[in-house]
């Protein structure tokens, strides 16, 4: 198969990946079949309306972590996007493991919250549907070709307390707004993502996710110094490098005395956090960071850390 000879060409991805974790279990699941899941949105409709709307032929098993999500399987077809539920915003096909941030950010209406990375719309519309549309939303990306699934999905999904903007994460340094709850989902390796997309793991190299991780620094550290005091800060990304996770997150850690991380109570499988890597020892505080293999769950690889400014 062309998979496994461009598999075997990248003998620096094996090497790197087999210093994290278990190298085989995790190509295996990389090459495994990728559920399709969704979840519902429940601004437009309830969990019981839509489980009697669904089709019959399409099974539906919730997802442990989050009450919205379900994993949906129909033996003859997989568009799930086709269905006229998906059309009338009624479901959102999502991975579960995508799910996790918002969640773990907490929104709740009448909240003033940033999704500093918003497209295409996912985790926003999560945000959205969590604060009942009440509150303010700002839902902003660096590309104006991102705006555009971004701002059909919020009309899809019927939010209609979100701001639009365009512009690097970086500029909200100079904004005088300040935030209960931030999001950055930040821009990543997307190693997390292979099962997806194995184009990820062809054009893998560590030049570009040191890069990333400069850019994943800035982004973070904006976010922090516009979080109001006592305001909750949620970084996630779809990689599993940890220069672009705990690395991150102990460059904050390190740099501010008053960001603290707070443990992540969530009803999923999970592994260590990474706490050294290349002869350089993360702060204590990393330890309450989550993450996820694509081995653990059956998932996405992911990661997700919530932030305290006291």
């Amino acid at each position: 198969m062309q998979i496994e000879t461009d598999i075997k060409v990248k003998e620096s991805f094996k090497k790197h990946f087999s210093c994290l974790t278990n190298y085989d279990e995790f190509m295996k699941y990389n090459l495994k079949y990728l559920k399709r899941a969704i979840r519902v949105n429940t601004l437009k409709i309830s969990i019981e309306e839509l489980k009697k709307r669904i089709p019959k032929k399409w099974k539906l098993t919730p997802v442990p972590w989050c009450k919205e999500g379900f994993w949906i399987e129909n033996k003859e077809r997989r568009d799930v996007g086709n269905l006229i539920e998906h059309s009338l915003g009624y479901i959102y096909v999502q991975e579960p493991a995508s799910m996790i941030p918002p969640i773990i950010l907490d929104p709740q209406p009448g909240d003033t919250i940033l999704d500093m990375c918003a497209s295409p719309g996912s985790k926003t519309t999560q945000i959205a549907m969590y604060m009942k549309n009440e509150g303010l939303l700002i839902a902003n990306d660096y590309k104006g070709i991102r705006l555009k699934p971004l701002g059909l999905n919020l009309q899809r999904c019927g939010v209609n307390n979100a701001v639009i903007t365009l512009m690097s994460g970086t500029r909200f340094y100079n904004s005088k707004l300040e935030f209960d709850k931030i999001l950055v989902d930040a821009p990543c390796s997307g190693t997390g993502t292979i099962r997806k997309s194995i184009k990820t793991l062809q054009i893998w190299n560590e030049n570009m996710t040191k890069k990333l991780a400069n850019e994943q620094k800035r982004l973070i550290e904006t976010a922090f110094l516009k979080l109001k005091k006592n305001g909750v800060l949620v970084y996630s990304t779809c990689s599993v490098e940890p220069i672009e996770n705990e690395a991150v997150i102990s460059y904050l850690l390190n740099k501010y005395p008053n960001a603290y991380t707070e443990k992540i109570e969530l009803n999923i499988k999970r592994s260590s956090p990474i706490m050294e890597f290349e002869d350089e020892k993360y702060h204590k505080g990393v330890k309450n960071v989550l993450r996820i293999w694509p081995q653990d769950n059956d998932t996405e690889g992911f990661f997700v850390t919530r932030i305290r400014k006291k």
